[in-house]
């Protein structure tokens, strides 16, 4: 790239080098707590740009650091680089080339798109009023999540504020949503055996049928949404499998069930949490049964600072036009951006990547899925505008004083 970082021209280059980059990581997916050579990739282009970089954090994250000439704030840009262990059944020549590996919800993007990012502040260290820190995360995908191990390595220490996007296919390419307050939900996991006494199919009176209190559990946790929680807060809770019993004339012993719950705020979250343990303990008891639980507290919700969520429909109203920025709806897949933003200011912020012209249509985590790679540059200029908008406003603050 020769031309100079505010031409369109060099962003025209920038968007033909990140589709270069993003389809060799789609054809070269790593899943989670496995992302060694995606790491090195990553780290190996900052180090050729003269950004500052650890790696190893938290794992396999890289942290970039660019400190511009003038003093001003620590904003740091996040992008989540593993893969799923899904089968790629597109047929493309970026395809992945890993057997039941695939990059099957955008983070080849995201990676990309924070590579762009940090191509451009490498350039604009002169003009750069504080300090660009670029997070490469791994292991999104799969609890604990590798925000937990990230932030053991100390990477929000000094940052005044943090920003992560999602390239999002259920919006149209060329569109921009976010909110202030919870935006995606908390994800929590539960994992419930039931143990009765089995016997003979056609001697029920001799045994505590497992399946017929496995089967009362799954229509009982449904009242607890309708029944224990507050109708105008949100909350989701799905039995996702449940398995019992290897005969037709044989009553099983154990019946294992395995679930999830949505959830926005701790208040309703614990509610959940407590009535499951009731209502499968009582059910169980019901039946002449016992039941183990095992529940898993996962991510916390995401939750937009105010404030920064204002000023992203202020800077992504330029990038994307008029009538082109909207407000998000709450959505009930989980984030491990969560945990950032529970420490420092942010938005968490969805650009549309949607577009059946060029198939993509299929959703996040399905085995065909794909983005309109023309939504990477708008990230970009996103993440820029924000970053440097943040800067301006907090040197107006400071000058005002």
């Amino acid at each position: 790239m020769t031309q100079h970082a505010t031409d369109k021209s060099w962003f025209d280059q920038l968007q033909d080098d990140m589709v270069e980059w993003r389809r060799y990581l789609h054809k070269n997916p790593e899943i989670s707590f496995q992302e060694s050579k995606t790491a090195a990739f990553v780290a190996d282009k900052l180090e050729n740009w003269g950004i500052e970089v650890r790696r190893h954090v938290g794992g396999h994250g890289v942290v970039g650091t660019i400190r511009g000439s003038k003093p001003g704030p620590v904003v740091m840009l996040r992008a989540d680089m593993d893969a799923l262990p899904i089968q790629d059944e597109k047929e493309c020549e970026y395809r992945s080339s890993v057997d039941g590996a695939m990059h099957a919800c955008g983070h080849d993007g995201h990676t990309s798109v924070l590579l762009g990012a940090a191509y451009y502040f490498s350039l604009h260290r002169d003009e750069l009023e504080g300090e660009i820190r670029l997070l490469f995360q791994p292991a999104e995908e799969l609890l604990p999540g590798g925000a937990v191990n990230v932030l053991k390595d100390g990477v929000l220490e000094g940052v005044d504020v943090i920003y992560g996007i999602h390239l999002w296919t259920p919006f149209p390419v060329g569109t921009a949503a976010s909110c202030a307050g919870p935006l995606m939900a908390a994800a929590d996991d539960f994992y419930i055996e039931i143990t009765g006494k089995g016997g003979h199919g056609g001697m029920p009176q001799s045994t505590h049928d497992s399946v017929v209190a496995g089967s009362a559990l799954v229509m009982q946790l449904q009242s607890i949404v309708s029944r224990s929680v507050d109708p105008l807060r949100p909350a989701v809770l799905t039995v996702g499998t449940i398995q019992a019993g290897a005969a037709q004339n044989v009553i099983a012993e154990t019946c294992r069930l395995s679930g999830t719950i949505r959830t926005f705020d701790e208040e309703t979250r614990m509610v959940m949490k407590d009535r499951l343990h009731a209502v499968t303990e009582l059910t169980a008891a019901t039946y002449g049964t016992t039941a183990n639980i095992r529940y898993i507290m996962g991510y916390p919700p995401v939750v937009n600072d105010a404030h920064e969520a204002s000023r992203f429909f202020k800077e992504a109203g330029p990038v994307f036009g008029e009538g082109k920025v909207q407000e998000a709806s709450k959505l009930m897949p989980a984030e491990d951006f969560a945990y950032y933003l529970e420490r420092v200011p942010g938005c968490f912020m969805f650009v549309g990547a949607g577009n059946p012209a060029k198939g993509a249509v299929y959703p996040h985590h399905h085995p065909k899925f794909d983005f309109d790679e023309d939504a990477m540059i708008k990230a970009v200029r996103l993440f820029i505008a924000m970053s440097t908008g943040y800067a301006a406003e907090r040197k107006a603050e400071n000058s005002s004083r």
